[in-house]
């Protein structure tokens, strides 16, 4: 089969490392890809967003399966397009994908169905918004209602923090129209999960769980980022709260999908919070986290374009899918300065040595001529080890790590740690 990958992060590098082990995969595209993606496949310039110009191309070279990968492809209707054009893709089409695109369609969705999350309000009027934070108080979260790249949910300390984020995203427009409906929550308390899921629209089989960092700097403190770093499976994701996952939340949100006539296709991510009343949604993506991702395709013992198709054609539930015993962990090494500005075209020195022992999966890279490797990104690489258990696969991140350079670099210290 000829296969395209849509993106060009760490994760479509994951996708397309699993990828190119398949007995049914001839040839990988990626568009537009990366530095890192380039070792494995036909890197394509064309933006994951420009839905038109991808379906040409894939209807032009013959393409015989797309994998669309990142969100806002999704939400723009990609899977869609493809379908119309006659291509099979891999991925929701935008009616589902709207479980991420929209978190105030998410939370009502979850009431309707009595699915467990935080209580939560909508509002569409900045100062409605800013009276409902002044009277619950704080702690309290504010979520832009669209897609903003990871970055639009502010857990606010403070009544001043929450009013603030408010207007950031009300007024001052910082998410675009991403932020012109927010959706404020209670502040659940615990520890969060993530577990990803394949979905073939009515059968579901989850992953190893997984557990993101998505602050800055170590101690979980700083700005949120889209991930530094995850380990899978997660230590507090117990046989006993994988059970209860599946029956109160993971099928009824599979059953709520196709009740509402969105039958959902693809990987459903969920964003979980152990609270102490029992594991609550904290929010749905349509797609594979990142850089969860990373970790979890690292542990898979199966072909993964076998579980693509089941899921496409309704078949799930006839595959068996097979993971590796042991555990993983993805290290993000970012570019200083970031989620804020930083700099780009760093050279990347050390990623031969490190790559001896661990997986590097390239972000934010850009490979030149001469066959060097710049940084061109925020989230420039995941380091991402396997072992016999997590400390096993910590330690070998960070030990792989340790090879690769490049100016103003920056990870945290402490990931699967706290």
């Amino acid at each position: 089969m000829n296969v395209l990958i849509v993106g060009g992060g760490g994760r479509e590098h994951a996708i397309a490392w699993a990828l190119s082990k398949s007995r049914k995969v001839n040839q990988l595209y990626c568009a537009p890809g990366n530095g890192g993606i380039a070792a494995l496949a036909q890197c394509v310039p064309i933006s994951a967003t420009d839905v038109q110009a991808m379906v040409d191309w894939a209807v032009a070279h013959k393409i015989d399966f797309v994998v669309v990968a990142p969100d806002d492809p999704l939400a723009l209707g990609m899977v869609d397009a493809l379908d119309a054009a006659g291509i099979p893709a891999f991925g929701p089409t935008a009616d589902a994908a709207i479980i991420e695109s929209s978190k105030s369609f998410s939370k009502s969705l979850m009431a309707k169905y009595h699915i467990p999350t935080a209580r939560y309000e909508t509002f569409t009027d900045m100062e409605q918004a800013l009276s409902y934070v002044q009277a619950q108080g704080a702690p309290i979260v504010v979520k832009a209602d669209g897609l903003a790249l990871g970055k639009g949910v502010v857990v606010a300390q403070t009544v001043e923090e929450a009013e603030e984020a408010v207007r950031a995203m009300m007024g001052d427009h910082k998410f675009g129209a991403a932020g012109a409906r927010v959706v404020i929550e209670e502040c659940m308390t615990g520890p969060e999960v993530t577990v990803l899921a394949f979905c073939d629209g009515e059968h579901l089989v989850p992953m190893p769980s997984s557990q993101d960092h998505k602050r800055a700097y170590d101690g979980n403190l700083g700005p949120n980022t889209g991930g530094m770093g995850a380990i899978s499976p997660s230590p507090n994701y117990t046989p006993e709260i994988a059970k209860r996952c599946m029956e109160e939340i993971f099928l009824p949100t599979v059953a709520a999908l196709k009740a509402e006539g969105r039958p959902f296709r693809g990987v459903i991510y969920f964003g979980l919070m152990l609270t102490p009343d029992g594991p609550k949604v904290v929010e749905y993506n349509a797609r594979f986290g990142d850089p969860e991702c990373q970790a979890v395709l690292s542990l898979l013992d199966s072909d993964l374009m076998d579980i693509f198709q089941a899921c496409r054609t309704g078949t799930l539930d006839q595959v068996d899918v097979h993971w590796k015993d042991g555990a993983a962990c993805c290290l993000v090494l970012a570019s200083g300065g970031y989620p804020a500005s930083y700099e780009k075209g760093y050279p990347i020195t050390g990623l031969e040595e490190a790559g001896r022992t661990a997986v590097v999966f390239h972000a934010g890279t850009r490979l030149m001529e001469d066959g060097s490797v710049l940084t061109n990104g925020g989230r420039v690489l995941g380091v991402t080890a396997t072992g016999s258990d997590l400390e096993a696969a910590i330690n070998g991140a960070y030990a792989a790590a340790q090879h690769i350079h490049f100016q103003d670099m920056h990870f945290r210290t402490d990931i699967g740690r706290v």
